[in-house]
């Protein structure tokens, strides 16, 4: 990629109002020019969503920092959509995040921040989703420069399209190439009136001292796990065994 030429568009789940993808944005301004498509309001938990039943709003707006941008009243997978498919517009690389939040893990499959660079890797375009602790921003931008290095060095986007990010609180700033690990959050149900429940969020995780999981490597080591992914889901293993 070349970086001074690159365009790149920007989203996450959180809403276009978040605090990480203003802070993003404005950190993305040195890599080439940025437009933003996000969601109008929080689309968290809502994985690959879109939208093919009714119109949904995409309200052109202002936003300090980019050359152009959305708030789009859907799901972070369709405000990548709107932008490639809507607008018909070509980038090099679509960055989502940096979300208030994790993303490790089984948890993978629930994350709108994660589904929109699935989306854009089915569009043919490169993706970086970006993650942190829910308390703190702060250690995510501080390290954001050395992430970029380190994916560009490594020439990371010529070896896979998708990557998925995550850097921890007090992160000893350090890297692993990790795979996905297992669970990480999980809910109960509690009962309310009127046949009403509601989901209560328990963690679950149990760590098995391995530096390739990105569980273990962001929540045992504190590490900043790099994560390939693929939207590819065939069971290769599976595949190959039984064709051979």
């Amino acid at each position: 990629m070349a970086v001074r030429q690159m365009k790149i568009a920007i989203t996450n789940d959180d809403g276009i109002q978040g605090e990480g993808i203003r802070r993003l944005v404005q950190w993305a301004q040195k890599l080439g020019e940025v437009w933003v498509f996000a969601p109008k309001v929080e689309q968290s938990a809502k994985s690959h969503a879109i939208e093919i039943h009714k119109p949904f709003e995409a309200k052109e707006t202002t936003f300090p920092g980019a050359a152009r941008a959305w708030a789009v009243d859907s799901t972070p997978a369709d405000c990548i959509r709107f932008a490639i498919l809507g607008l018909h517009e070509q980038f090099d690389l679509v960055i989502s995040g940096v979300n208030r939040g994790l993303n490790i893990g089984q948890d993978i499959m629930y994350s709108g921040t994660v589904s929109a660079v699935f989306e854009a890797g089915a569009l043919g375009t490169c993706g970086l989703a970006l993650s942190t602790d829910p308390e703190s921003f702060d250690d995510a931008f501080a390290h954001l420069d050395a992430v970029w290095s380190y994916l560009t060095e490594h020439n990371l986007f010529s070896r896979n399209r998708l990557w998925n990010v995550n850097i921890p609180m007090g992160t000893t700033g350090e890297f692993r190439l990790t795979r996905q690990g297992g669970p990480y959050y999980s809910d109960d149900f509690g009962p309310l009136e009127n046949d009403m429940y509601t989901p209560l969020g328990k963690p679950v995780w149990v760590t098995r001292n391995d530096e390739t999981l990105d569980t273990d490597t962001v929540l045992h080591y504190r590490h900043i796990s790099v994560t390939p992914l693929t939207i590819d889901r065939t069971n290769l293993a599976v595949f190959d065994e039984l064709t051979e």
